[in-house]
């Protein structure tokens, strides 16, 4: 709980720390500084008290400028809002964890409040929601208890914007996105003096993507090798989920997480989970990729006996699944599987459902599991920052902003989006990079199958498959809504931090 707030200490950088924290109040014109404060807390964990220093607010990015070959200073670019928690007793060998959410657009609360942080929101779960306007509670699962904790919101979301005058699109793209979080992390890291600290990195969806990018960059730009990289609900080649061109690869891989959600749901009687999966993961692996690249010479007879198998994993009918011409779509899946029931099923985590807006409907008008959460991370940030953090700004924090899109791939052009060879990178340069993969069987978003796929193709050598550890939950994307995922995550991922950072 909170103890005392403070003001932040002057920074050494270019422009100091204590500049107006109220957005508002700031003269127009005036060149942007850090606006970070500082409150002091305890957190009790077991029969240990912690004590820990939070800072919150904006840190200024800033570009060397060189005018006609002359240095000519620094040039103000984005102002990046973090939150960080540092364990009080300055000890330097102590773990940091960087962490983010993906979108792309997302901000970080996510992970924040829901998993990492020293604080949590309390929202309940499927057939239970907490009506508004919520509550939050201490985490003593709380990674803080075995890393330091830096949470960031990339240009756009949050409280993050780009500076006065300053082009948000330059951060709206891969390249962008990822050098100016790479910047900050740097910067954090020398502020800070933790370049000799176990350093780690815990991405979330697209922050999966960029965090695998990032071990790669970091390394490769400022020499920054890192102890290990947590990939939550991950996708690490965008083309395996089929996100931008569907094709075939993508129905086979989505297939799986189909048969989890068909069982959560009923479909398949009093079969185990395990059951299905085994046979959904087997049929996937050899006769579903067999029949789809057969296209019009499978005969009749191979053609129903295909669609009967998929019906039977997946719960819908075998007419559908015939009209479908045996690829099913995850929206349409998400939208048809319960049409009978008058509900759709939530996309990130498909134990949520929701009425349909029409009984005729083709995709999801909306996901009824991300709208179960939005509302009490919303509630839950905007008072903890201000409330018990001591930060004032009058922005809108964007959870998840709408306005990077489109989303810009220009590195990709021609081909898809595929970060795997630069964490195949990362992991040859430094054999010490440890990787934790977590998977949710109901997360309709960045289906389990298909990031195990991409990360078997890895082009390392074999025995660095040693250092990818996987864990998998009976929950959707953010498997810590689900309280006894959350409660199994936190050792699992408290265990991996320990490990991947006191490596003998």
């Amino acid at each position: 709980m909170p103890e005392e707030t403070a003001p932040a200490e002057p920074s050494s950088a270019p422009a100091g720390a204590g500049a107006d924290k109220d957005q508002t109040t700031r003269t127009v014109g005036a060149p942007p500084e850090d606006d970070l404060v500082t409150t002091r807390h305890t957190l009790k964990v077991g029969r240990r008290t912690l004590r820990y220093t939070a800072t919150t607010g904006r840190v200024v990015l800033r570009d060397e400028v060189h005018e006609d070959g002359v240095f000519a200073g620094f040039k103000p670019k984005a102002e990046v809002f973090l939150t960080s928690y540092v364990l009080d007793g300055g000890d330097t060998r102590r773990p940091v964890t960087f962490a983010f959410n993906g979108g792309p657009g997302s901000s970080s609360v996510w992970l924040h409040l829901g998993l990492f942080g020293p604080r949590r929101v309390v929202m309940g779960d499927v057939g239970a929601l907490v009506p508004p306007p919520y509550a939050m509670a201490d985490n003593p699962e709380s990674l803080l208890a075995v890393s330091d904790l830096v949470f960031i919101d990339p240009v756009s979301t949050g409280y993050s914007r780009a500076v006065e005058g300053g082009k948000p699109k330059e951060y709206h793209g891969f390249t962008g996105d990822l050098e100016s979080v790479g910047e900050l992390i740097r910067l954090w890291t020398t502020r800070n003096k933790r370049w000799m600290s176990p350093k780690l990195l815990a991405g979330e969806s697209y922050g999966t993507l960029r965090a695998a990018a990032l071990a790669d960059h970091l390394q490769d730009r400022y020499g920054m090798y890192l102890n290990g990289i947590v990939l939550i609900s991950s996708v690490l080649d965008l083309g395996s989920i089929g996100l931008h061109e569907p094709d075939d690869r993508a129905h086979v891989n989505f297939l799986p997480t189909f048969a989890a959600v068909a069982h959560y749901h009923g479909r398949h009687g009093r079969r185990s989970l395990k059951s299905v999966l085994v046979e959904a993961e087997q049929y996937a692996e050899r006769d579903y990729p067999w029949v789809l690249s057969r296209g019009n010479r499978l005969t009749a007879a191979q053609r129903q006996e295909a669609a009967e198998t998929l019906a039977r994993l997946t719960g819908l009918s075998v007419d559908y699944v015939l009209r479908a011409d045996l690829r099913l779509e995850h929206e349409r899946y998400f939208t048809e599987l319960l049409r009978d029931q008058g509900k759709v099923v939530g996309r990130l985590d498909s134990r949520f459902t929701g009425p349909w807006a029409s009984g005729i409907a083709e995709k999801l008008e909306a996901d009824p599991s991300h709208d179960a959460i939005s509302g009490p991370y919303a509630a839950a940030l905007n008072h903890y920052v201000r409330d018990e953090l001591g930060y004032e700004n009058d922005l809108h924090y964007e959870q998840i902003a709408s306005s990077v899109h489109p989303w810009s791939y220009k590195d990709f052009e021609g081909r898809a989006v595929d970060v795997a060879p630069r964490l195949a990178r990362a992991m040859r340069t430094n054999p010490h990079l440890r990787v934790h993969v977590a998977y949710g069987y109901l997360d309709g978003a960045t289906p389990y199958y298909a990031a195990q796929d991409v990360l078997a193709h890895l082009a390392i050598p074999a025995e660095l498959h040693a250092n990818i550890e996987h864990a998998w939950y009976e929950a959707g994307h953010m498997m810590y809504v689900h309280e006894p995922s959350r409660l199994q995550q936190s050792k699992d991922l408290a265990d991996f931090v320990t490990r991947a950072a006191h490596q003998s």
